[in-house]
């Protein structure tokens, strides 16, 4: 395991506060594990055992924490034997957690204009450094665009935050971003009312192309979804000259770093590495993992 980690990631018996289902077998579970919550920072996952006889763990990303109530949400999807079985916990059950892993998205304040792209399970990620994004003082908003082939796990509402760039009819947004005042706008191929009929990246192009060049300087981009769309992403940011961090998808066995089961080739000032993206990630610079 790398320095950075040790002494950073805890093991926690987490008690089931509760536990939501959402239309296209997606679920958000809340659980009480405070030492999480005080460590966890957006792009952190945690490695959760679904069940007490399922022995392989399953990493979950970290939607939102409270360090003062310490309590912690995880958004994931039905995709196999263990989020089936995680799927049963009730409130009250006490699940294994080891939290918070890797390394975070990390803003910088000579982009004060941050663009948050999510995809699917990709939007966790967003949403917890959306709220770590509004409690910096003086710093702008971000802008989170996110896209889903399945309904969102939230009830969509008309946005009333209005967005240059962005037609009027695309207004569609996530409530809680609305209330928190950040602006949000939703994507997707299914005709959901109010969204944007394409790709999240579109939407984005879209939004960058209104921008003038002095503005443009100023965004920093934020993505977390499945590969393909992190390769377009990537693809966007050099297309405008943008800094753009991701945050990776990937099956892994320990999470802590010891099994190199989650490896993935980096570019580095020292050419071509292998990079494990539990511990070494799962942020990553977009340049450096997607190559033109």
């Amino acid at each position: 395991m790398g320095k950075t980690n040790r002494n950073t990631i805890f093991l926690e018996n987490a008690e089931v506060l509760s536990h939501q289902a959402f239309e296209g077998g997606q679920y958000i579970l809340r659980v009480r594990a405070e030492k999480c919550a005080q460590h966890a920072m957006p792009g952190s996952f945690a490695h959760i055992q679904c069940d007490p006889l399922l022995p392989m763990r399953r990493p979950i990303s970290i939607l939102r924490v409270s360090q003062k109530s310490g309590w912690v949400d995880f958004l994931y999807k039905l995709e196999g034997q263990g989020t089936r079985l995680l799927s049963t916990r009730k409130q009250g059950d006490k699940i294994s957690i080891l939290a918070p892993i890797g390394n975070p998205f990390v803003p910088h304040a000579k982009h004060p204009r941050p663009l948050l792209i999510g995809g699917g399970v990709g939007l966790p990620p967003m949403i917890f450094l959306a709220d770590r994004l509004r409690k910096i003082e003086g710093a702008c908003h971000p802008l989170v665009l996110m896209g889903s082939e399945v309904p969102f796990p939230f009830q969509a509402r008309p946005s009333e935050i209005m967005v240059d760039g962005i037609e009027e009819d695309v207004i569609a947004c996530m409530p809680l971003l609305d209330d928190w005042n950040i602006a949000s706008r939703l994507t997707s191929l299914r005709g959901y009312a109010g969204c944007y009929q394409g790709y999240v990246t579109d939407l984005a192009r879209q939004w960058l192309d209104h921008l003038d060049e002095n503005q443009r300087r100023e965004v920093e981009i934020f993505a977390c979804g499945p590969h393909p769309m992190l390769e377009a992403v990537a693809a966007l940011a050099r297309e405008f000259g943008l800094p753009c961090q991701v945050s990776l998808e990937e099956f892994m066995a320990c999470a802590v770093g010891g099994c190199a089961g989650c490896i993935v080739e980096v570019k580095t000032p020292n050419g071509p590495a292998m990079k494990r993206v539990c511990v070494d990630g799962p942020v990553f610079d977009a340049a450096s993992v997607f190559q033109s």
